[in-house]
């Protein structure tokens, strides 16, 4: 048998999960997953020593000359063409500023230099993983957003993220568009839940699942749900149409509270007769890796190359 593997890294604000990824399937393989919690204010000497915890757990599951490189989803500001971390003022990860990531878990992992590392931002990552192994994987143009301390969002098409030209936001973003009296990461993401049921009731809560276990009961978190989802529509609605969406993609911890917001996002959408599939992201935490562990494959990466300079 001649198998090829990558490993698909998801680094996250408090943790590091790392998995082994079956280069031609997209397959996660059993029992390789490995996920070590980080304290994102450590030296980076701490830091980088959690990574490599994680990452070698994984490699332990298979033959190393079976491995063919290593993909990263990380959170941003980063150099994403060179691996270099660019965190600064951002309350996380700043003690590796500057700092080649590749070069550095290279000699800690004593994989060779000429091991191919390779890097995304978190939310293509996810997006890439879902049309592979998930549930977009057979449609052509694909929408995904994460719901969840911000607003994740890509565009693909044929699984190859598209983040310029008229079709779509600058960079495929859509947290910093303008929305209301502020912009739609303030509206869509678990600071808008928190906040907006404090202003409706008094009560402050810890976050969303709070306001989720007690919808069924409460009027006014059954409201706030449903004014999330139509609003959540609403501001869709342009970007889907535009980039003649067939799959919306719909990820972050906020979408385990769907069933509480869908029949008013999908009224929206059923009006204005968007003909679209919407789709709940099996994957969740793992598409992310799985995403960037596509990054390995040589065909995906001739069309991913030109773009990572971009994002």
């Amino acid at each position: 048998m001649n198998e090829k593997y990558a490993i698909g890294v998801d680094v996250g604000g408090s943790h590091i999960s790392s998995v082994v990824v079956d280069a031609s399937s997209g397959n996660m393989l059993k029992d390789s997953l490995d996920e070590v919690k980080v304290d994102n204010q450590a030296t980076a000497d701490e830091i980088l020593d959690k990574w490599v915890a994680a990452i070698s757990e994984s490699i332990k599951s298979i033959e190393r000359d079976k491995l063919i490189g290593i993909g990263f989803a990380m959170p941003g500001p980063f150099d994403y063409k060179n691996g270099v971390a660019l965190l600064k003022n951002v309350a996380k990860y700043d003690s590796l500023y500057g700092m080649n990531i590749g070069d550095e878990l290279k000699k800690r992992l004593e994989l060779p230099d000429e091991m191919p590392f390779r890097y995304s931002n978190d939310a293509l990552s996810f997006a890439i993983g879902e049309c592979w192994g998930g549930k977009a994987s057979n449609y052509k143009n694909v929408v995904a957003i994460t719901l969840g301390t911000g607003f994740g969002s890509a565009f693909l098409t044929n699984g190859v993220p598209v983040i310029e030209g008229e079709r779509v936001p600058e960079k495929g973003y859509v947290y910093n568009i303008p929305y209301k009296n502020g912009i739609a990461d303030d509206h869509f993401s678990t600071r808008w839940f928190v906040n907006e049921y404090q202003r409706r009731t008094g009560i402050n809560c810890a976050g969303v699942k709070e306001i989720t276990d007690c919808a069924n009961e409460d009027e006014d978190a059954k409201l706030l749900f449903e004014d999330f989802g139509h609003n959540l529509a609403i501001f869709l609605l342009p970007l889907l149409t535009t980039f003649d969406a067939e799959c919306l993609v719909v990820g972050g911890n906020i979408s385990g509270a769907y069933s509480l917001f869908g029949n008013a996002f999908q009224d929206v959408l059923e009006k204005e007769k968007l003909n679209i599939d919407v789709v709940i992201s099996e994957l969740m935490e793992s598409a992310a890796m799985v995403g960037s562990a596509r990054l390995l494959d040589k065909d995906f990466w001739t069309k991913m190359e030109p773009l990572v300079a971009k994002i």
